[in-house]
C-alpha cells in the first residue's frame, strides 16, 4: 500500500517541473519564473492534498486517532470529582454560617437558654 505522503511528495514535485518548464517557455524575466514556477507548484501542491482526503476512509481511522469511550470515562471520572468536591464545599459553607450565626449570639450577648451571661455567673 502507497503512503499518502508519497503521491504528496510525487505529485508537488511534478507541479514543480511543470511550473519550471511552464515559465522559461512563456516568460523572459527571471521574477516572472521564478513567481509562475512558484504559483504552479502551490497550485499541484494544493490539488493533490484534496485529492488524497477524498479517498481517506475516516471511519476506519477514528478510533486510532480519537477513542471516544476512553475519554468519555475521562469526561465522568471529572465530573464525579467535582461533584464530590462541590458537597465538601457545601458542608464547609453550612459549618461556616453556623459558625458565623453562633459567633453574632456570641457578640450581641445572647445565648441558647435565653439567660444573659450575669445570671448565669451568679
Amino acid at each position: 500500500m502507497v503512503k499518502s505522503d508519497n503521491f504528496i511528495y510525487f505529485f508537488t514535485t511534478c507541479g514543480f517541473f511543470i511550473g519550471l518548464m511552464f515559465s522559461i517557455l512563456n516568460f523572459s524575466e527571471p521574477e516572472e519564473v521564478l513567481f509562475y514556477t512558484l504559483e504552479i507548484t502551490l497550485v499541484f501542491y494544493l490539488i493533490i492534498h484534496v485529492a488524497v482526503i477524498s479517498f481517506f476512509d475516516f471511519d476506519k481511522i477514528a478510533p486510532f486517532v480519537f477513542n471516544k469511550k476512553d475519554h468519555e470515562n475521562i469526561g465522568d471520572y471529572f465530573i464525579q470529582e467535582l461533584e464530590s468536591r462541590e458537597r465538601v464545599m457545601d458542608n464547609l459553607l453550612v459549618s461556616l454560617d453556623h459558625m458565623n450565626q453562633q459567633y453574632e449570639k456570641f457578640m450581641k450577648g445572647s445565648t441558647d437558654s435565653n439567660e444573659s451571661y450575669g445570671q448565669k455567673a451568679a
